[in-house]
């Protein structure tokens, strides 16, 4: 199978110059966490919510609003193009590898697509417990917990989520993208000598994402694909018969298995 057989063609994309409140306004928009930015038509990085979490978390950019930041100082250069015509399987080797997990299609030094890991889910049709599959280590913090704590376990980890649990059952869950826009809130709302007290003291509970989509341990590695697919999300919580987390799934656990 071809690249160009499963690549999303509709492309989201910003110049360099254009404003990170912008950027943050398209993520929020499509609900999406990463955006190629283009210089004369040229693709010249990936802009990640990740990116933009430690930017505005940053004590250099302290003070400084979303809307006065540009594109091109958020965006990871390091991107590994593919090619339309390349096979599928030269991506799934590396998948759960370092770096950007959005690859860009390039064509005649033209972005023609990317392509994601949501964009191979369909390609999952296993029918196998996905107890066998999931991730029982599982990271996570309590709702009254400080997002500087949360956000320290996910770089230390070098993870894009965490889950939010309380008495052994999922409260809601927390990303860089959730992070981000509560930084950039913070900066726009308070003046420069609160913004640092504000960003200490802002809890888990304040930005967690609730009513997590959760799975029964029993489920198949297929239908939890489907459920992926249709609800656009990149984790799932597998609970046992008493809604209590006994562990996680995400996309990457699930292409490894193709």
């Amino acid at each position: 199978m071809k690249i160009k057989q499963v690549m999303t063609k509709k492309i989201i994309n910003v110049n360099k110059n254009d404003d990170l409140r912008y950027v943050l306004d398209l993520m929020e928009k499509y609900d999406i966490t990463k955006i190629p930015v283009m210089d004369n038509h040229r693709l010249v990085g990936i802009v990640t919510d990740n990116k933009i979490a430690d930017k505005l978390g940053s004590i250099k950019s302290k003070g400084i609003p979303a809307a006065r930041m540009h594109a091109s100082s958020v965006i990871d250069k390091n991107f590994d193009p593919v090619a339309p015509d390349d096979d599928v399987k030269t991506i799934l080797k590396t998948v759960g590898e370092p770096g950007l997990t959005m690859l860009p299609v390039i064509e005649k030094d033209k972005l023609v697509g990317v392509i994601t890991k949501a964009d191979l889910l369909p390609l999952i049709n296993s029918n196998k417990k996905i107890k066998e599959v999931m991730n029982e280590e599982i990271h996570s913090v309590s709702p009254g917990d400080r997002v500087v704590h949360a956000r320290r376990i996910l770089l230390d980890n070098d993870i894009a989520r965490i889950l939010v649990v309380n008495e052994g059952k999922v409260m809601g869950i927390v990303s860089d993208r959730e992070i981000a826009f509560a930084f950039a809130k913070i900066k726009k709302s308070f003046s420069l000598g609160q913004q640092h007290y504000r960003i200490r003291e802002l809890l888990v509970k304040d930005v967690m994402k609730k009513n997590v989509v959760t799975m029964p341990e029993d489920a198949t590695i297929k239908d939890t694909a489907d459920l992926m697919i249709k609800q656009d999300i990149g984790c799932i919580p597998i609970v046992d018969n008493k809604d209590k987390i006994r562990g996680m799934v995400t996309r990457t656990d699930l292409l490894k298995k193709l």
